[in-house]
């Protein structure tokens, strides 16, 4: 844990650069630079279970409108960072559409870049 500052802010990075940007622009190429290739996503979405593959993830970002192209209000908040040598949990919240996301990202460090390799959402109240 001697490089927690430099990897928590490898991670900010990973989510404010990478993440939050690709959802906005709806850029799959970009958000592909953020996960791990075989990441689940799960949760709920207006009280419906959620579940997706990766790919099945990435599809529906490519086949929609984003929040920039509909000129619609965005934001990406970083909660907090919780890192245990090469794991991490991201607590982040994404408010796009009519929604407002609370997410848990799984973090796994390979090598020296940090990946998301489980994602976790619940649409809440606003």
């Amino acid at each position: 844990m001697k490089n927690y500052t430099t990897d928590s802010a490898a991670i900010a990075e990973v989510l404010n650069n990478i993440y939050f940007k690709g959802i906005y622009k709806g850029d799959v190429t970009l958000l592909e630079n953020a996960y791990y290739e075989n990441t689940l996503l799960f949760g709920d979405v207006k009280g419906q279970p959620y579940f997706k593959t990766l790919a099945q993830y990435l599809d529906g970002v490519k086949n929609r409108q984003s929040p920039k192209d509909l000129g619609k209000p965005f934001s990406g908040d970083i909660i907090a960072i919780e890192i245990v040598n090469t794991i991490a949990v991201a607590k982040v919240q994404v408010k796009m559409y009519d929604f407002n996301y609370a997410e848990l990202l799984s973090f796994h460090k390979f090598g020296d870049k940090w990946l998301i390799v489980t994602k976790m959402i619940s649409d809440i109240q606003q």
